[in-house]
Formats: C-alpha cells, structure tokens, sequence
C-alpha cells in the first residue's frame, strides 16, 4: 500500500524509478522500480545474490512466513552472496529488508494479472451498472446477512433504493426495478429467497405461479393457487413478519395470526384439487375462500414489535428504524451518526446510539474478556469494542434488539476509517427519558384521543409534560396540557406517532 503513490508518480514521470541496484532494472523496469510480482523476488535473488531457482523460492516462502531464526539465515546468505556479486555490504542488506517488506504481500504473476483483469471488470461494471451491480451481488450472498447489510450500505450511500420484499413484486433473487415519480429511479428489489427460513424451491414455485397466471388477489388466493407447495407454517409467518404480504394486507400481525388458516385453507385447495370438486363446481369453491379463511380481527403489531419481527425475518430494517422515533430527542442531545464518525474526530468521546444486532465475545491473550458488538443506527451498521469491565457490567444490555447509547472513543483505523471502543453504555430510553420536557401532539382528527389516552394510561410515569395541539378552524390551534407527566420512550413516541388521526409528534 505504501508503494503505491510512488508507482503512480513513476507511471506518470512525476518521479524518478529507483532500481536500488544498476543490475536490477531489467527487473523492475516493468513496475517502475517498485517490486510487485513474487517472481521479481526470485530473480532478485537469483541476479544479485546468486541463488538457484530452488533457493529463491525457498527464499520467498521463508519471508512469507516471517520465522526470525530463518529469516537471519537467509539475510547473512543473500547479503554474503551479493558482496561476492561486487554489491556493497550496506546496500545489500538494505535491498534485503526492501525485499523482505514486500515478499509477504506480493503475488505471483499470473495470479496478479487474473485479480486486476477482473478487479477492473467488476469496477466498470459498478462505475457503469451500479443498480444492476450491487442487485448481483448481493444474490451471490443470498444467505448471508452480515454481506446483505454492507451492500445495503452501500446501497445508501450511492442513493440507490432498496424496495421491501413484495410476494407481487420480488423475484426469487435481488432484482431491479424502475419507479417512476416526475423522474425515472432504478432500484434494487428485495429477494424473496433472501427472507430466511423461507427456501428458495417454495420460493421459485410461488415466483412461476404468480409470473404464469398474474399477481396475487389476497391471501386466500394465494394460499388456494399454491396449495402445499407455496410455503408451510413457518415460512408464510417469516413471509408475514419481513413485509412480504403488505400489498395484499397490512396488518402483519393479523397475517401472522392466522397463518394456521391460511395453511388449511391450502391443505384444502390442494385436496379438491386432486380429488377434482374444483372442476366439479366451477368457482364456487373459490368465491367461498375468503370465508373460509377467517384472518382474526385484531389491530397490528405496536411499530417497534413490528420492527422487532422484521429485522428477526430480514436481518435488517427495511420498512422503518427504531431510531426513527427518537429522532428529534438524539439531536437535542448531540448525539452523532455512525456514518458521520471520521478519522479527523480520533481522540473524541462522542455519543452514539444503536440498536444491538448481536455480540461477539472473544478472550485476550492475557485471559481478559472483551466483545464485538454490531449495532444499527439509521445510518448503517457499525461496530464498537467492549473492554473486560465494562462488558461485565453491561452485557445484559448487549442483547440483539436492545436500544441504547453509547460513549465511544475514536481510533483512526487504516485509511480513512474508525475503530470504536465504548467507555459508557446506558439504555436508551433512560438516557433520553431524563433529558426530554415537554412533547406536543398535533391532532388532525379527533379519532385519535382514545388512542392517546391508552397511550397515556399504559405510559411509564416521567418527567416529561405532554401537550396537545388541535386544529379548531379558522386557521388557529389550541393547546390542551394534560396532567399527567410520562417517560418520553422510543416506544411511547412510535405508538402515537402512528396512530390515525395524529399529524405530527413534536419536540418544542
């Protein structure tokens, strides 16, 4: 890495290539000077210190492996060799640690040849494909979560959307699809197969019936088109819980309840099928399917439950963020993004906030516990190490779907990013409980206040006073403060954010 500023300059006649010996230009007239093939290793060797063949790659191999003892010997042959050659002792030894430096790097050349050929394919086609690209790449890593975050990641940071999976819409695999609104926007299609627990074959039977005899009406259609082979219990609940069905009905939590139904009511197509009663009696069987089926009348998962069963199903948040509701509360307390954390803030403290993905715990050589702990923010994933200490004192917050914050101090990683080290960890809803006074809820609609009141009746007690705006005509607003004070949560925040008739949830 370090050379290759130097081997551009070279390129570009900016500078001067150093051969560090007359007799090695041959050889590294090619790459400008900088040594970069493991072949350039061998003939240095061989040209300079006159070693066989056998004795290069010895050599070579000796270097890779970095052992001290063998690396001394192999220093006194290559320097007392080259003096023998007429090369002075001081610069031979110098050549050697510039061959040692970079022995342990370098490949042989027909490998480097075949990694640039198609490093250069694979960077034309994001440069010139991006959609297309990133939609490839991340079927290549269908069952793997941790790869599917970071394209996600990615995906974000060139702006590029990332469509939920739709039983109508999706493929078996990523896919691209155009939106068009005033203007026309590629976007990448979430995989059905990449819902875990789903299988791809129930998936690719589910894609052919749909691309073969149209989309699907609701549920019941559905489960009666599919039958056995569309999906068992468990795959139509993951379905349900990632998002898949919601064109065909929103209410995830009514879907998954009655996801028992639904498997009945295929069991059942599939009989009469087979028996032939379908044929027998026309559409009459299917005009009663709705009724047959029976979803449960019951209001939808709470937001963050629904998003709890999202990320459960994707490994991701797809729909929404926790942090979504707290987000008015985080900027009053400063804290920062994960993607606007930088190398030039090394040696800061800040805040950061995250929901735990998971944590990995690992063991020092001097048998002290630390973890890795990945969380999300509504900028992406990130990663913050936890020290002996304090993982002891905070591990039952480090659970996966735990929401909390953090203060972290910053180490400039390699290149331009962070390494994160955390030296507080606090529940969130705690940390921010405290810090909020006041909330004000903007009504449009008066169907909302016996949603509130329940919401208020189920609160945690707090601190924080809570406001109600009400739109009476006229252009004019009233504020109603109520009497009870609240514990200003995320999941407070989330549940009458989205209930009908509420406009806004406000910060003053």
């Amino acid at each position: 890495m370090d050379n290759i500023p130097r081997y551009i300059a070279c390129k570009h006649g900016e500078e001067e290539p150093d051969y560090l010996h007359p007799s090695l230009q041959p050889i590294l007239e090619e790459t400008y000077g900088v040594m970069i093939y493991q072949e350039q290793v061998m003939q240095i060797a061989q040209v300079l210190s006159g070693y066989s063949l056998g004795g290069a790659d010895l050599l070579r191999r000796a270097m890779g492996k970095k052992i001290a003892a063998e690396m001394e010997a192999q220093r006194k042959d290559f320097v007392d060799g080259a003096v023998e050659n007429g090369v002075d002792k001081a610069q031979a030894g110098r050549i050697f640690d510039q061959v040692d430096k970079f022995a342990g790097y370098g490949f042989n050349k027909s490998h480097a040849a075949a990694y640039a050929l198609v490093a250069y394919q694979t960077a034309y086609l994001k440069a010139n494909y991006p959609v297309e690209f990133l939609a490839a790449s991340m079927t290549l890593d269908l069952g793997n979560t941790d790869k599917l975050n970071v394209f996600r990641q990615e995906l974000d940071r060139l702006k590029i959307p990332l469509l939920p999976p739709d039983i109508n819409k999706s493929g078996v695999v990523f896919g691209v699809e155009t939106i068009v609104n005033g203007t026309t926007v590629y976007a990448v299609r979430y995989a059905l197969a990449a819902i875990k627990n789903v299988g791809r074959q129930a998936m690719e039977d589910v894609v052919a019936e749909r691309d073969a005899n149209g989309t699907f009406a609701d549920l019941a259609d559905f489960a009666t088109r599919l039958g056995q082979s569309g999906a068992n219990k468990g795959q139509s609940e993951n379905l349900v819980r990632a998002g898949a069905f919601d064109s065909l009905d929103p209410n995830r939590k009514r879907l998954f309840e009655g996801a028992e139904g639904v498997m009945r009511l295929a069991n059942q197509s599939a009989q009469e099928r087979n028996s032939g009663q379908e044929s027998l009696f026309g559409g009459a069987v299917a005009e009663d399917d709705n009724m047959r089926l029976r979803l449960p009348d019951t209001l939808d998962w709470p937001v963050m439950e629904r998003l709890t069963h999202e990320f459960e199903a994707v490994g991701s948040y797809l729909s929404a963020h926790p942090l979504d509701a707290y987000a008015g509360q985080l900027r009053r307390l400063r804290v920062t993004a994960a993607a606007d954390l930088t190398a030039s803030m090394a040696g800061t403290s800040p805040n950061v906030a995250g929901v735990v993905i998971s944590r990995q715990e690992r063991t020092s050589a001097k048998g002290n516990r630390f973890a890795f702990v990945q969380l999300s923010d509504t900028s992406g994933v990130f990663e913050v190490v936890l020290f002996s200490e304090l993982l002891a004192t905070s591990r039952e917050l480090l659970e996966g779907g735990q929401r909390v914050l953090m203060t972290v101090d910053i180490r400039a990683d390699d290149g331009d990013g962070v390494r994160l080290s955390a030296t507080n960890v606090r529940p969130l809803d705690e940390a921010l409980a405290n810090a909020s006074t006041e909330l004000q809820i903007v009504i449009e609609d008066e169907k909302a206040i016996p949603g509130i009141r329940h919401a208020l009746d189920t609160g945690e007690p707090g601190k924080c006073k809570v406001a109600l705006i009400v739109d009476v005509g006229d252009h004019q607003e009233v504020e109603v403060k109520l009497p009870k004070k609240i514990a200003l949560t995320g999941d407070f925040r989330a549940a009458v954010a989205h209930l009908p008739g509420v406009a806004a949830v406000l910060d003053p």
